[in-house]
C-alpha cells in the first residue's frame, strides 16, 4: 500500500472505498439470507442462525452510520 502523503493518495481512497463497499455489500447479503433461510448452517437450528443474521445486518448498519459520521468530522 501506498505511504501516507504520498501522490496515490486519490487512488488509495478510491481503493479503500471500494474494499469497504464490498464489505458492507456481502455483509447484507450473507446477514439477509441467513435471517431469510436461505443460507443455513447446517447443525445449528433455524431460529439461532436467523438471529445471527439479525446481528450481522444490525452492526453492518451500525457500522455504515459510524463510518459516515467519522468521515464528516
Amino acid at each position: 500500500m501506498a505511504k501516507k502523503g504520498s501522490g496515490n493518495s486519490a487512488l488509495s481512497g478510491v481503493v479503500n472505498l471500494a474494499v469497504w463497499l464490498t464489505g458492507v455489500l456481502v455483509s447484507l447479503a450473507v446477514g439477509f439470507g441467513m435471517t431469510d433461510g436461505v443460507l443455513a448452517v447446517r447443525w445449528i437450528p433455524d431460529v439461532i442462525t436467523q438471529v445471527a443474521g439479525w446481528i450481522v445486518v444490525i452492526l453492518t448498519l451500525i457500522s455504515i452510520v459510524l463510518a459516515i459520521v467519522d468521515r464528516a468530522q
